[in-house]
Order: C-alpha cells, then sequence, then structure tokens
C-alpha cells in the first residue's frame, strides 16, 4: 500500500507501516525527528492527491491510505478557556477547515487522529474513541478516530490485564501525558502517537 502519514515528524506510524513493507510517507511543516528520506517537509495539503514519480514529471501516484494528526491546539477541548479568543480571529475556524480539507482528500480510506475536541460538533462524531491501554501501554490519553473505509481499531486480546495494571499505578503515572512539566517541547511529547496505537494501524489497516 501507499501510505501518506499526514502531520507526522516522530515518523513512528510512518515506520510502523515501512516495517511491514507498505510505502509509507510522513509529512509535516517540521523536519522528521529522525532523518528519513520517506519524509515530506512541507504542506501537506500539496500532496494529498499522490506523489509524484520524480521531479521531471507531474505524475502522481495516489495514496491507498491517508493517516492524518492535523494540530489540535485550537481545537482540542481542554483548552476551552481560549476558544472565544481563536473563534473571534478566525484560528479555530482556520484548524477545522484544515481538517475538512484532510477528511475530503481523494482517498478511499482516511483516518483523522485528534484529542477530544470541537471536530465532533462542527463537522460530525468520531467513529471511534481509543486508550492507549486498550494497545499495551498502562495510561489514559482519550483519543477520537474519524474514519473512511476502515474498520475501527481491535484492542489487544490482553487489554484488560493492562488496564487493570493501570489502574493500580499513580494517577499520575497512568495519566502521563496531563503531568508532562511545562517546557518548550511538551506539546510535541503530548502529542507523539503511542507506539502500540502506532503498531494497531499498520497491523489492521495494511
Amino acid at each position: 500500500m501507499r501510505v501518506l502519514v499526514a502531520c507526522e515528524y516522530s515518523g513512528r506510524v510512518r515506520e510502523a507501516f515501512r516495517a511491514r513493507g507498505h510505502e509509507a510517507w510522513s509529512c509535516d511543516i517540521l523536519p522528521s525527528e529522525e532523518w528519513s528520506t520517506k519524509h515530506i517537509q512541507g504542506d501537506v495539503l500539496e500532496h494529498l492527491g499522490g506523489l509524484r514519480y520524480n521531479l521531471a514529471t507531474f505524475a502522481k501516484r495516489p495514496w491507498d491510505l491517508i493517516i492524518a494528526h492535523p494540530p489540535c491546539t485550537d481545537l482540542a477541548v481542554s483548552g476551552a478557556r481560549h476558544f472565544a479568543e481563536k473563534v473571534a480571529d478566525g484560528r479555530q475556524q482556520r484548524a477545522l477547515d484544515f481538517v475538512q480539507a484532510l477528511m475530503d482528500a481523494p482517498c478511499e480510506r482516511i483516518a483523522i487522529e485528534n484529542p477530544i475536541s470541537v471536530i465532533s460538533s462542527k463537522i460530525r462524531k468520531p467513529d471511534q474513541i481509543v486508550q492507549p491501554w486498550m494497545f499495551g501501554h498502562p495510561e489514559t490519553k482519550s483519543t477520537c478516530l474519524w474514519l473512511k473505509g476502515l474498520p475501527k481499531l481491535v484492542p489487544n486480546e490482553d487489554s484488560g490485564h493492562v488496564k487493570a495494571h493501570m489502574m493500580t499505578l499513580p494517577v499520575a503515572e497512568r495519566n502521563r501525558v496531563h503531568h508532562m512539566p511545562p517546557g518548550p517541547d511538551r506539546w510535541k511529547e503530548r502529542s507523539r502517537t503511542y507506539q502500540g496505537i502506532a503498531d494497531a494501524m499498520a497491523e489492521q489497516w495494511g
């Protein structure tokens, strides 16, 4: 499969698919954290129709699957106290327009990933909400998936045991993402895809 992982700088989802033999590319305005010839640094909207064969031709190779992680800064309900300002200056609408453009990409299989956000009320409700503990990580972080042409992700067989173990941990540990200390890279760490979820996407959607 030809897979585009939009708005990903970590390469986790890209590499999960590549490890299973797929032609996967990531695209983000940021450079890849680990240098890769399979990362496109730039505006993903310019690449939704496919990837050029080479620099000498504009012939496109269409994507079989697009997985997108649009920025949640202006959308997540965790920042609701700033919504009035973001609505007034147009930031939230621009973020929603970007999400809609990803949803409308010319591809039969699309997954949009975001935390609990206004996408649910302004565009449509998610098809699924997953948690890290469903895929091997004893932590909580509600992650919404808006799906087109794709099945819902199936949790790991031992997810119940992982959740039970998680509930024995201190609150700060099982809610690690929400208790990260302030810092310039906090937003990057909070937005990073859990490896177990990346692997589940590659195994089940690939």
